[in-house]
């Protein structure tokens, strides 16, 4: 469970509004009426909402809200009103960025008693657990480097969130599947935060073999391994760090272990400097960043084994440093790849696919995968073209990525696909190797995704470019934080729809 809230559940009919101190959250549509069993809490109060409503000009709107302090009658400090109005009642999505909204009106250190009494809704033990995740969610922090609180009010206590529900022991049950899900979504947050100086490839795989407490099966290939394995593009990129390359595979037997895994991959560029192409100063610290792909698959990976998820699946990351050392590999070089195909260098700062394609082929080649989805902060150009509204979807199986998309709209992690055609291939055709590694700035995001199409030999896969949202995406209601652990609850939620026995 969180480290920045505690949630705990109580039955709905008979409770109570709280203590002196204490937050109590209720919930409205238009008529600014509370429910049922919210108005028994309320008693006399519930003329509160009438009157300050109309003085505040508090219509009821979706994720607005209306603060009454010390309300005569209740015995707790605060009544917090917050308005749902909306076409249709919330749900999914909605629900979990509620659950953030709410948690975003509480303090650190807060005592709260919400009651999940919403109008025009049965609040079921799902919709319970989706709004605990929202609270989970928004509540995350990154300050672990923080060594002084300017004042009290920056010191971090959490928050004690009390959900009162209609079906408590359902909604306990399904929150311990959804709070294992929000771990695994700040696991990967953390991981995307943290400086470059202490989370190196080594660093890194070292995290993601903690996963073995939960049991998952985690192993490491070293460089005289990956050698071995003549994974020469990924190598290649990694040759002038001072920091060797590793790539973590880590299974979750959730299935038994005999059946056809479902495989994710995801790029791990612990930082990027671009290496001899070397980028602009400006902004590079953001490339502490350039492995929320990877930091996606440990915290998917976390997130099934810690809800007991019945699948087979591998999560397989390429991690790497790229550097402009002496070492380091240079435009016009040529590399052979683990699947024997030769690519060309163009820039140096087209790492992320080169790593992808051997671990790719590494995937299928060993695990032969129902599917193969993988995740990287590939391209800028998918920044120009989705911003960071979407992540870019690249596929060949029409199932799988309608699978996807619809699994982004019940997540509010949404993609769009982009058209991936052999037509592409000349832009990445290259005249002293069997590819090149960038076609150039026209159809960026897709040339990348031809490339990788190339190292899937067949396999049913899909491509997600998170430039746009893996880290530096704009704040919402769930997430506050730079890195987002964006990709972690759409893909549990694809598993979970059509992949679990």
């Amino acid at each position: 469970m969180s480290d920045f809230v505690e949630i705990a559940f109580s039955p709905l009919r008979g409770a109570r509004a709280g203590s002196a101190g204490d937050t109590l959250v209720v919930f409205v549509g238009a008529d600014l009426k509370p429910g049922a069993a919210t108005a028994e809490v309320l008693g006399a109060a519930s003329e509160l909402i009438a009157t300050a409503a109309a003085a505040a000009k508090f219509k009821g709107k979706a994720k607005s809200a209306l603060d009454l302090y010390a309300p005569a009658g209740l015995g707790v400090g605060r009544l917090l009103v917050v308005g749902t109005e909306a076409k249709t009642p919330p749900a999914g999505p909605d629900l979990v960025a509620l659950g953030g909204f709410v948690m975003g009106k509480l303090r650190d250190g807060a005592r709260a008693t919400v009651l999940l009494d919403l109008p025009g809704r049965d609040a079921d033990a799902r919709s319970a657990a989706e709004f605990a995740q929202g609270l989970q969610l928004r509540a995350y922090r990154f300050d672990r480097y923080k060594t002084k609180a300017k004042d009290d009010d920056d010191k971090r206590e959490p928050a004690s969130v009390t959900l009162a529900v209609s079906d408590v022991s359902g909604a306990e049950a399904a929150a311990a599947r959804t709070a294992g899900v929000a771990d695994g979504v700040e696991l990967a947050r953390t991981l995307v935060n943290e400086p470059p100086n202490v989370l190196h490839p080594i660093e890194f795989a070292r995290r993601a073999s903690e996963l073995s407490r939960l049991g998952v099966e985690v192993e490491i290939l070293d460089i005289p391994a990956l050698e071995r394995l003549k994974m020469g593009a990924l190598l290649g990129v990694g040759q002038g760090s001072a920091h060797e390359s590793r790539v973590a595979v880590m299974r979750w037997n959730g299935a038994g272990g005999d059946t056809q895994p479902v495989a994710f991959v995801g790029k791990g560029v612990t930082f990027d400097t671009g290496g001899i192409s070397i980028k602009g100063a400006a902004g590079m610290e953001d490339m502490k960043g350039d492995m929320a792909g990877a930091a996606c698959v440990v915290g998917l990976m976390h997130a099934l084994a810690a809800r007991r998820a019945k699948v087979d699946a591998v999560g397989l990351i390429g991690l790497v440093e790229n550097m402009p050392d002496g070492k380091a590999q240079r435009p016009g070089d040529i590399v052979t790849s683990m699947s024997g195909q030769t690519i060309e260098i163009i820039n140096t700062d087209a790492e992320g696919r080169l790593v992808l394609a051997d671990v790719l082929w590494y995937a299928q080649e060993r695990f032969k995968p129902r599917f193969m989805v993988d995740l990287a902060t590939l391209t800028g150009a998918i920044l120009v073209a989705l911003a960071s509204e979407h992540a870019g979807l690249f596929s060949n199986d029409d199932e799988l990525a309608e699978r996807l998309r619809v699994a982004g709209l019940d997540t509010g992690e949404k993609v769009w696909r982009l058209p991936l055609t052999s037509n592409y291939d000349k832009l990445i055709d290259s005249k002293f190797a069997d590819m090149k590694n960038t076609g150039g700035r026209h159809a960026g995001s897709i040339t990348a995704a031809q490339f990788l199409r190339r190292f899937t030999n067949g396999t049913p896969w899909a491509h997600l470019d998170i430039a746009g949202t893996g880290m530096g995406a704009p704040s919402d209601d769930v997430n506050q934080s730079w890195g987002s652990g964006w990709g972690v609850r759409l893909l549990d939620r694809l598993v979970a729809d059509h992949y679990e026995s």
